[in-house]
């Protein structure tokens, strides 16, 4: 069982939102994923998808891109993004899910063999170039919501099981390396934490090891649009 991870697919087939607005590279961005997806990833491979997946705004609007990936292989595990306003209603969407390849995390997590992921949408971190007073309040509830994470963590985990966290925001800014989200996943011995939200310009480092954890990138235009070996 391999796993993978790529992040913020911006799907826009109900949404009039062309992402090559964004730069040539976004042009079929989609379709490059796609075939480098079904050239890597086998039935039993789990793909990570880190939020950001769909520009629709109704649930039907979201449903009509997840059925997009219904043929691509593996199991495909999903927690929301920021422009993820179609995800309304946890219950509702894993109910209309495309098939049983489709996972949804929310403040929750899964388990496949040794392997235990669990993920929430996170927030902007203090020292990011756009935290205010007002992310305060919600960076504050969303390092709760990693706490019900590795409350349900705590329920399946063993000893041996590796642990692997998404999260939609980076976990930590350049001028703040430590945050309540890090010390959350070093606390519970996270061994990889995988997140997106970073595009175009913006530095940020693809891969870093804290706390002999490692932190994976995987913003598909940042990867140029293929997906990223997590285990």
């Amino acid at each position: 069982m391999n796993i993978f991870s790529i992040s913020d697919l911006h799907l826009s087939g109900k949404a009039d939102k062309p992402m090559n607005v964004f730069g040539d590279g976004w042009e079929n961005h989609f379709e490059k994923i796609r075939a480098d997806w079904l050239k890597k990833v086998a039935a039993d491979d789990i793909v990570l998808i880190c939020g950001d997946i769909s520009w629709g705004i109704t649930l039907e609007e979201g449903l009509f891109d997840l059925r997009s990936m219904k043929d691509l292989t593996g199991k495909k595990i999903f927690i929301r993004g920021n422009h993820d306003y179609w995800w309304n209603g946890i219950t509702k969407l894993r109910r209309a899910a495309p098939d049983e390849s489709f996972y949804f995390l929310q403040n929750d997590c899964v388990k496949f063999g040794n392997v235990v992921i669990c993920g929430s949408r996170g927030w902007t971190c203090p020292g990011s170039c756009d935290y205010t007073d007002v992310d305060e309040k919600l960076y504050l509830r969303e390092t709760e919501r990693f706490r019900l994470c590795f409350k349900e963590v705590e329920k399946i985990r063993c000893e041996g099981d590796k642990l692997i966290v998404m999260i939609h925001y980076p976990p930590f800014s350049q001028k703040s390396p430590e945050t309540l989200f890090t010390e959350l996943f070093k606390e519970h011995a996270a061994d990889k934490v995988v997140f997106g939200h970073v595009h175009g310009d913006t530095y940020f480092p693809y891969r870093t090891v804290k706390d002999g954890i490692e932190y994976v990138l995987t913003s598909c235009d940042k990867v140029g649009f293929t997906l990223q070996k997590i285990l």
